[in-house]
């Protein structure tokens, strides 16, 4: 396949020439999907700057991109970084970036470059343009409309005459190219640059775009479904979605930390020696931004100590309990009433005092989001589950589809939504099915079916695609008016305000490389190794497991740890060890970040340590998705680097402030 996203500088004489009617230039350069040098300037752009001082043309900016053919990114910095006074813009890149900024851009827009063929790596973008690497660029004279790729004749000097309609008449369903370059023109005021224009022979040679067309074509509808960015894994949901759920036999001993959310750690409540029941608070919510945690057995506190933290790998102080067996109920757990009966207040004191948090790992306190700031409009439920192997949530939603559906209706009352989404994956069809036909005759509630895609259970890609709204970076749900739930944080409200419960279990997928695939459910502090032994054991020596799927999931090499609130997956996967190789700037880490970040330069920077610059490249938005490292065919560990990079960066700014 050729590389048709290799570039080089047009000749002298050819540059001079479109030069002499132009000035206060605006020069962007793309950094090429790969690099032959070392240094970050790009040469291509220091010997077009010479060739413009040596006619005595203003530059009016200069910026240098990655990827410049990726339509989005490419927006993002054209917004402000075009200068006020820049009256044309010379592209410096392969035709696909010049087109890209042409179709952006109301400024003439000029190609000083040639696109090449080459036989080596490339990039693929996110684009509907197509270059044909014919290495006689005519952009600057068409407006930035490609007559090679967008005419099905391939015609360099004209229309035919053949045109329908504004359609080609060899293809029906393709606009005339030459009808849109003079259209590009007439907007531009440039419609005479064409006359006098020398006949160049096309050197047909050059084509073999065929494979590479039909390649973006193939992932470009995937890679921008409802929002940018997100790839399809392998699903590996069989046969866990067939099993219905069972429960673990309650433990000897729970070992249950006091942090198991985001934000301060709870206190304890209870020592050693202390009788205690099922459902009791032993810790107090340790601030606003925190959690409350009850137990999970009743019978005798043996110890409160600290015991290592299942995802954070640190010894974090836990409450240790041994079963009497009896699971005898706490005098509070006790149903609180209904969603008409309730207030918004109550809910909200009944989910913090239940100490509920986002169950599909984040681990966020609920009570916090219920009492958002700003105006909430709507609930979005995540049903999505996109990891592979996980399907804990799916279960749930077809065995506990009217706690569900409870849980949804009590957050719309205690934020105030209107509106309620319940989002499901469609490969989930039969949980589409039951709770579509459960809420289509409830006001202001439905079900809402999605396009597989991962990371799309992500709060701000589901919201994305549900909605069409996008969260600002650095921002909240609350900023656009969402709260989004977790399927099994609903489940989890639903059994607060209706027993008086709180999540002193929950759903766990056993999967991977284990003899006996499970959905179980869980006492909170149970230990994963008495999971994995109850399930038969892996079926290999060799494998990591991680807690939660195999895309964000925690790998722990002690399995001699509780699961948690969050715990929604014990997964054995085969251990894989492959040597990282440079990065070769394939652009694929781009294509797929839904953060709309550029991923390739975290592991640069932090083989440098430079985390000022890391930072400088919006590390914080990045959601750890693992989408980049997946896909890198350098197998650079990119989600580490970062993991990494952001430990370091607030471990300075601690320093500093």
């Amino acid at each position: 396949m050729e590389d048709y996203t290799r570039y080089r500088l047009k000749k002298e004489e050819q540059i001079i020439r479109l030069l002499e009617k132009e000035d206060d230039l605006f020069v962007i350069v793309c950094k090429k999907c790969f690099k032959e040098f070392s240094g970050d300037d790009e040469p291509e752009g220091g010997e077009f700057l010479k060739y413009a001082a040596s006619q005595g043309k203003s530059i009016a900016g200069r910026m240098d991109m990655d990827f410049l053919c990726n339509k989005t990114l490419t927006a993002h910095k054209l917004e402000d970084g075009v200068p006020p006074d820049a009256r044309c813009i010379f592209a410096i890149s392969c035709g696909l970036g010049v087109q890209t900024v042409a179709g952006l851009s109301e400024l003439p827009v000029y190609a000083a470059a040639d696109s090449i063929s080459f036989e080596g790596r490339h990039g693929m973008a996110l684009t509907t343009k197509l270059c044909q690497a014919c290495a006689q660029c005519y952009l600057e004279l068409t407006g930035g409309v490609c007559p090679i790729a967008d005419c099905s004749k391939s015609l360099i000097n004209g229309q035919c005459g053949g045109c329908k309609k504004g359609k080609c008449e060899t293809d029906v369903e393709k606009d005339c190219a030459w009808e849109k370059i003079y259209e590009r023109l007439s907007l531009q005021g440039r419609t005479g640059i064409m006359s006098g224009q020398p006949v160049q022979l096309r050197d047909f040679s050059k084509a073999g775009f065929d494979q590479v067309d039909k390649y973006v074509r193939a992932i470009r509808e995937k890679r921008l479904d409802g929002y940018y960015g997100g790839l399809h894994p392998p699903e590996e949901k069989e046969p866990g979605e067939r099993l219905p759920l069972c429960h673990f036999p309650s433990p000897k001993t729970v070992v249950i930390p006091l942090s198991q959310h985001a934000g301060a750690p709870a206190q304890p409540l209870v020592a050693k020696g202390d009788k205690v029941k099922l459902g009791q608070k032993i810790g107090e919510a340790g601030g606003f931004i925190s959690s409350s945690v009850h137990a999970s057995v009743s019978g005798a506190v043996i110890d409160v100590c600290p015991r290592r933290h299942p995802t954070t790998g640190l010894d974090t102080m836990s409450v240790v309990i041994e079963s009497d067996g009896k699971d005898e109920l706490h005098e509070t757990v006790k149903p609180c009433g209904d969603v008409d009966s309730l207030s918004a207040d109550e809910i909200v004191a009944i989910v913090r005092d239940k100490g509920i948090i986002g169950m599909g790992g984040a681990g966020f306190p609920t009570a916090v989001k219920l009492t958002s700031p700003k105006p909430i409009d709507t609930v979005l439920v995540n049903g999505c589950e996109c990891e592979p192997f996980l399907t804990a949530d799916h279960r749930v939603m077809l065995e506990y589809p009217d706690d569900v559906l409870f849980g949804l209706k009590a957050v719309m009352k205690a934020t105030g939504a209107t509106k309620g989404l319940i989002a499901i994956e469609d490969n989930k069809p039969d949980a589409i099915t039951l709770l579509g036909s459960m809420t289509a005759e409830t006001t202001g509630v439905e079900v809402l079916p999605v396009r597989t895609k991962y990371p799309q259970g992500a709060e701000k890609m589901l919201i994305m695609r549900a909605l069409g709204r996008k969260v600002p970076g650095g921002g909240l749900p609350l900023d656009v008016g969402v709260v989004v739930s977790n399927v099994s944080t609903v489940k989890a409200i639903s059994d607060a305000v209706q027993k008086g419960l709180p999540p002193i279990e929950r759903v766990v997928s056993v999967a991977g490389k284990i003899k006996n695939h499970k959905n179980l459910i869980v006492r909170i502090g149970a230990p994963v190794s008495e999971i994995i032994d109850y399930c038969g054991g892996t079926t290999d020596s060799d494998v990591v497991i991680k807690l939660g799927g195999p895309m964000m999931g925690i790998g722990v090499d002690d399995t001699n740890i509780p699961v948690i609130k969050g715990t929604n997956g014990i997964i054995a996967l085969e251990t894989t060890a492959s040597e990282a190789s440079n990065c070769i700037r394939c652009g694929r880490c781009s294509d797929v970040c839904p953060m709309e970040l550029l991923p390739l330069y975290y592991a640069q920077y932090a083989g440098k340590e430079d985390w000022e610059g890391m930072a400088s490249m919006s590390v914080k938005d990045c959601i750890e998705c693992a989408c980049c490292q997946f896909i890198c065919p350098s197998k650079i560990a990119i989600t580490e680097t970062i993991k990494a990079g952001k430990k370091a960066i607030a471990a300075l700014k601690a320093t500093a402030g």
